[in-house]
């Protein structure tokens, strides 16, 4: 692989965690979980060894949630590439909920794997430092 190409393998799964962030801001539920592999699975930071599984649990998890308006910003986005359809990440996460609620500071460990769409999630796990 040549440093061209491992850059645009971080490039784009560094992307597609702030495509992420951008869409959960924005409550546009399926668009999120199509980020993720037919089989990608996801912990919130508020259950980190709670997985949900798939496209279609994933949705519907976000779609039982209590509407809210939220803001997170990402940064500290480090993509470590495997191969040339493989990739790990972390991130860091700052979460606003609202004047009424301090921010939340949390994690996230990624698996990427390039599919026929593009890069996805194949597993996304939140946790939180506090």
């Amino acid at each position: 692989m040549t440093e061209e190409e491992r850059h645009a393998i971080e490039h784009e799964c560094a992307r597609l965690i702030s495509l992420y962030a951008n869409l959960n801001d924005a409550a546009r539920w399926q668009d999120v979980a199509q980020l993720y592999t037919p089989t990608g699975r996801m912990a919130r930071p508020t259950a980190p060894d709670d997985w949900i599984t798939g496209r279609a649990a994933i949705l519907e998890a976000f779609l039982s949630r209590p509407s809210r308006t939220t803001r997170h910003v990402c940064s500290n986005v480090v993509i470590d590439v495997t191969d040339a359809r493989h990739a790990t990440g972390e991130s860091t996460m700052l979460l606003f909920t609202g004047p009424d609620k301090p921010p939340l500071v949390g994690y996230f460990l990624d698996r990427f794997e390039r599919t026929d769409e593009g890069w996805r999630f194949a597993e996304r796990r939140g946790g939180l430092t506090f």
